[in-house]
């Protein structure tokens, strides 16, 4: 018997309290749920990973995620290439992109817990330390939002230490959008940066309007202003205004980073995790970034993103939601605007038994 072979798979969810719906300018959100999966080694080692769900697709990516297990039984913990690359050619008929990818890296997500149990270490002791905390920014700044609510939400972010901060933007008219910044911007002062996110719910000429007239506001990046293909509006957007612009989070790969690099069209790169494949694919894609000289601050996953951010050089900071602290037993610690990787071994943390419902 291999001690380090996946024996067993297991599917669950968990969810976090949302006290009412929230928008973007894009979708609107009713739930805050997450899907885990927690993979068994012959010798009784649990790895685990997880991806925010909301209620989108909850059938698909559950099958999904079921698909793969007879194809990941057997294999070693540490075989995390050779899971890939037989994923890849399993999935190529119906695309490598969308749900498949996303449960191809929930299963390399879960390996890599497992490989770093096994030699108890911490996973970024395991792949060689960089750096030893991250710059952590405040998520959120919902459009649905009322001000109050909104002003409530950065001045509690910059009260715990942040010193950066990230709303939404995208409503139906700029002027909405410009107000609330300014109002943000008079709440937490200027040594609290600031970041706006559009979700891809803005036409150029909106993202052009807002991206001169917020300029006084020292406004410190704009966010998927407009679709995440249309290439050619990142370019007459970054031309025409100067506006830092940051994406990555929608990328199954890195064909738009290439892609707006030719263009000189990007400053930030926000790789997600599970879209993009896994540790190798983030990672990966970071190299490149830095070939190009540009940061990488990731989409979400700061439980995950800490960790690798701390492995590579152009590591510069993460993004920071509460959702899912209280389903965990080891909520990562954010001070003085910083966070450090978990020292336990692993990723650092496992969901509680009793927050989870196993899906059969």
């Amino acid at each position: 018997m291999n001690d380090l072979a996946i024996r067993d798979v297991k599917i669950y969810k968990a969810s976090s309290e949302l006290k009412k719906p929230i928008s973007d300018s894009t979708h609107t959100l009713t739930e805050i749920s997450f899907i885990v999966m927690r993979i068994q080694l012959e010798n009784g080692i649990i790895g685990e990973s997880y991806l925010l769900s909301f209620q989108y697709s909850p059938n698909a990516i559950i099958g999904a995620l079921k698909d793969i297990v007879p194809a990941v039984k057997g294999h070693q913990c540490f075989e995390t290439g050779i899971v890939h690359q037989k994923l890849e050619n399993l999935f190529e008929y119906f695309g490598n992109q969308g749900l498949l990818r996303w449960s191809q890296a929930a299963v390399n997500i879960a390996m890599w817990d497992a490989w770093a149990k096994s030699q108890k270490l911490p996973v970024h002791k395991l792949l060689g330390v960089t750096k030893e905390k991250v710059h952590m920014y405040g998520s959120g700044g919902w459009i649905s939002y009322s001000i109050d609510e909104l002003i409530e939400e950065v001045t509690d972010y910059a009260n715990r230490g942040f010193k950066a901060v990230k709303i939404k933007v995208g409503s139906p008219k700029v002027s909405t959008d410009l107000e609330r910044l300014k109002k943000v911007r008079e709440a937490v002062g200027d040594k609290v940066d600031i970041m706006m996110d559009a979700n891809q719910g803005m036409d150029l000429p909106s993202a052009i309007k807002l991206s001169n007239e917020a300029k006084n506001l020292n406004i410190h990046w704009f966010e998927e202003p407009v679709n995440h293909q249309n290439f050619q509006a990142f370019e007459i957007l970054k031309n025409q205004t100067g506006v830092s612009l940051a994406m990555g989070e929608r990328e199954f790969d890195t064909l738009a980073l290439r892609e707006l690099i030719s263009r000189n069209a990007l400053d930030i790169w926000q790789p997600d995790i599970l879209r993009i494949g896994g540790v190798e694919a983030w990672r990966e894609s970071a190299a490149l970034a830095n070939s190009f000289h540009l940061p990488v601050l990731p989409h979400y996953y700061k439980d995950y993103d800490v960790p690798l951010l701390c492995t590579i050089p152009n590591g510069v900071g993460a993004e920071s939601f509460d959702w899912v602290n209280p389903l965990i037993d080891n909520p990562m610690v954010i001070k003085d605007g910083y966070a450090k990787p978990h020292d336990l071994p692993g990723w650092g943390f496992n969901f509680i038994d009793d927050r989870l419902t196993e899906i059969k």
